[in-house]
């Protein structure tokens, strides 16, 4: 005979059960898009925001060591996936990079925090970001980020761990154009 007291044992054990342990990771998903709060990091305050007007110069760095961590919006870190790190847009976002080397432009999906410390590092790329854009060799590299949106199929594959729909490269003129604002000094356009 089942009685209350059992009845609540075994509710709770089936509970219990599906909190064993790891983390739990949410699944890749646009919604909701969190901005979060203030946080700080090393001393140095970073404040998300929306910001659909977002266009920098600066350098990107890459990371992929991490891979199976959680990252900031609660996924699980792929690092042959085409995704990055920033400190204040919200997650997740979606960017255009384009390298200034070379003007090859892709998709890239933001859903992680950093870069921190050189404030010229305006962010972080998976490793799977890196190889497509053509920098992972180098470690650094000059870019432009800007926030974009995409298409659902972009964003679709995107979330699926594939790449976005193949970018043309800057045209000539406009990158010598940004070439020459890095030059006079990386920041706000």
């Amino acid at each position: 005979m089942l009685t209350l007291r059992n009845l609540l044992g075994l509710t709770l054990a089936a509970s219990l059960a599906g909190c064993g342990g790891g983390v739990k990771y949410r699944p890749v998903s646009d919604v909701p898009v969190r901005i979060g709060p203030p946080y700080k990091v090393r001393g140095a305050t970073y404040v998300p925001a929306a910001q659909p007007t977002y266009d920098m110069l600066g350098y990107a760095t890459w990371y992929g060591g991490e891979s199976g961590n959680q990252v900031a919006n609660g996924e699980r870190f792929r690092p042959d996936w085409v995704t990055a790190a920033h400190t204040t847009l919200p997650l997740p976002s979606y960017v255009e990079v384009t390298a200034l080397d070379t003007g090859r432009r892709i998709l890239v999906r933001v859903n992680d925090r950093g870069p921190y410390g050189d404030p010229t590092r305006i962010l972080d790329l998976s490793k799977g970001a890196a190889q497509q854009l053509g920098v992972r060799a180098k470690g650094k590299a000059a870019v432009r980020v800007r926030v974009v949106e995409p298409e659902e199929k972009d964003r679709a594959a995107l979330r699926k761990g594939k790449s976005a729909r193949e970018l043309p490269p800057l045209p000539a003129s406009s990158l010598a154009s940004l070439q020459a604002q890095f030059a006079r000094g990386v920041g706000t356009r």
